[in-house]
């Protein structure tokens, strides 16, 4: 909650809705517009009428604040408006908002005539927001029927008009599925002997579990959630988004209700419903709110109450983007570029699960598949269809494992390949075999920095003269949170001498434009929006391979990768600090000490 930084003073003599020609006396008044604004949209106004709130026609008037010469949206003259009638001014986070609790303080007609939305329900009050500060006598009903205090906030008719709709829909929804699912949780720890044996169905084409459902995916889109985790508890489950690395609770759900909904999933994504002693997978393409296809991968876990499922959400915006997108810089991109433009030869991605190496991988075989070439790839699971591949799936009940698939491959007259995971001996030897006869290679390894892949190949069983003559680059990679544009502030605190400090024994070239996190509403006040790639990329030269045979020697291996270019994870994390996307601590957090 914000208030706005506005002149306190004492709130005007208007009784009742808000009428434009008050709001336009008031605007200059307080000296916000010039008089030639306020004289052209008072006749503008004065020759018809408008169904729209006065803050909303006003803000299509294109009034511009004076002095600044800024537009007056919605939002700055709802902001506005909160300072004058000294009333807190509120932008609503719906991950915020408990919508089953504050649904039950008022009818969603009551809502609607009133124009005025529950945000928060307390022990002893309650926040609503309203667009309608001089309409407020049905406080004191709203006070006797919840026995709390009521805490008004203005907020944008807008989005007091959307989240009206989407809250009581949804919760209304939540009902429905109550009453016509089981409300027993079904598959907990204290009846799983019983799961397989059990006969009794959730309606999982329930028309409150289908509503549920839908909104449960568009609200993940909207909030830019990467994955979408449904968890079965005791009493109460939980729906959480990953945002920006970084999990949020977003509702919280009768477990009858969080069964009907797995269940509907499952049949979506052509799952076995009745089946919940053992993980399955499954997956399902849907649209966005912009009528974008979005593909979304599925993963069930037995848990001690219930069936857990994942959805990990990948949007082709954001699976397949360019370098610079990506968080390449200029240095790490162009050796990138001449690296992928080898015609044979093992290039291998490194880092935890989570590092964006998917997307790494996806993006830079987007670039490469072109009509000329053949590109073919085995995973274990296709993580998006990508209509320029050959895309195959490891099934592992048939016994078509990374090494098998990759045998196959080779029979396809394939150019390019992508192996999701070297994971053992066969499969390494199967890459290695394909580099050979001459074809380009791609494939993942989780490792902590790029000279450890060639210690982990080793590790598997490759003999190093079969590196050195396969393996042609190593990148490792971490993903970062980036600053919000709206709310970084400059860090006078972060120095040169600070990042040095961080980064022996490397040097920082360039520029210092340092800023730390701040907060504001459109990062829910966290300082930070988004994430952008770290990377540290190995060219194996031929320096580099007389440091892998016929001795193996990893602290050379890293001093001569650093002769021919490379720049560590935290180096390329200072880099980003100085340039002003992201913090220190968030650098210190991703990326391990290169000593």
């Amino acid at each position: 909650m914000t208030t706005a930084e506005a002149p306190i003073r004492a709130a005007p003599a208007h009784v009742g809705l808000l009428d434009w020609r008050v709001l336009l006396k008031w605007l200059r008044e307080d000296d916000v517009i010039s008089a030639g604004d306020a004289e052209r949209t008072e006749k503008r106004f004065a020759a018809g009428s408008s169904s729209q709130h006065p803050l909303q026609r006003l803000a299509g008037a294109g009034l511009l604040r004076k002095g600044s010469g800024k537009a007056l949206d919605v939002e700055r003259l709802t902001e506005w408006l909160a300072g004058r009638c000294r009333i807190p001014y509120l932008r609503i986070d719906p991950l915020k908002v408990d919508v089953g609790r504050v649904t039950d303080v008022m009818s969603i007609n009551y809502a609607e005539r009133r124009h005025a939305l529950p945000i928060q329900f307390g022990l002893t009050d309650v926040t609503i927001a309203t667009c309608e500060p001089f309409d407020i006598a049905w406080v004191t009903e709203i006070e006797s029927h919840t026995r709390r205090t009521v805490k008004l906030v203005l907020a944008s008719p807008g989005e007091i008009s959307r989240y009206t709709t989407e809250f009581y829909t949804l919760s209304k929804s939540v009902r429905a599925a109550a009453k016509t699912g089981d409300t027993n949780p079904m598959a907990s720890f204290e009846q799983l002997v019983e799961l397989g044996r059990s006969n009794k169905q959730l309606d999982a084409n329930d028309q409150g579990v289908v509503q549920v459902v839908d909104w449960l995916w568009q609200y993940a889109f909207d909030q830019r959630a990467s994955d979408i985790h449904l968890e079965p508890r005791r009493d109460l489950s939980l729906i959480r988004f990953r945002i920006d690395g970084v999990m949020h609770t977003v509702y919280q759900l009768p477990p009858g209700v969080m069964n009907a909904m797995i269940a509907r999933i499952k049949v979506l994504g052509r799952m076995d419903v009745v089946e919940r002693r053992r993980p399955l997978d499954g997956r399902i393409k849907t649209r966005n709110p912009d009528g974008d296809e979005v593909e979304m991968r599925l993963s069930t876990l037995p848990t001690a109450f219930g069936e857990k499922m994942v959805m990990r959400i990948f949007d082709p915006d954001t699976a397949v983007k360019e370098l610079g997108a990506l968080g390449f810089g200029a240095h790490d991109g162009k050796r990138w570029d001449a690296l992928v433009s080898k015609p044979h030869g093992i290039i291998l991605v490194t880092g935890p699960t989570g590092s964006g190496k998917t997307t790494t991988l996806y993006s830079t075989l987007r670039r490469l598949a072109t009509d000329e070439v053949n590109v073919c790839t085995i995973e274990d699971p296709i993580e998006m269809i990508q209509p320029a591949f050959n895309q195959t799936q490891v099934q592992s009940a048939i016994d078509l494992g990374f090494a098998e698939g990759l045998r196959a491959l080779m029979r396809q007259d394939p150019d390019i390949i992508m192996v999701g995971e070297i994971r053992d001996l066969e499969t390494a030897e199967m890459a290695i075999q394909a580099a050979l006869t001459g074809h380009l290679v791609f494939s993942t390894l989780h490792t902590n920095d790029s000279p450890s892949a060639i210690t982990r190949l080793i590790d598997l069983g490759v003999a190093p003269y079969l590196i050195v003559a396969s393996v042609i680059g190593v990148l490792a990679q971490r993903l970062v949170r980036t600053l919000c544009e709206q709310c970084k502030q400059p860090d006078d605190s972060v120095t040169r001498e600070t990042l040095l400090e961080i980064i022996k024994p490397w040097r920082l070239n360039g520029a210092m434009r340092p800023f730390k996190a701040v907060g504001c509403l459109d990062c829910r006040m966290t300082g930070f929006r988004g994430r952008a790639g770290l990377y540290e990329l190995l060219n194996v030269t031929p320096a580099a391979q007389a440091c892998i045979h016929p001795v193996p020697d990893t602290e050379k291996l890293r001093a001569q990768a650093l002769l021919d270019g490379l720049r560590p994870l935290r180096l390329a994390g200072a880099m980003k600090v100085a340039e002003g996307v992201t913090t220190i601590d968030e650098v210190l957090r991703s990326t391990p000490h290169w000593s």
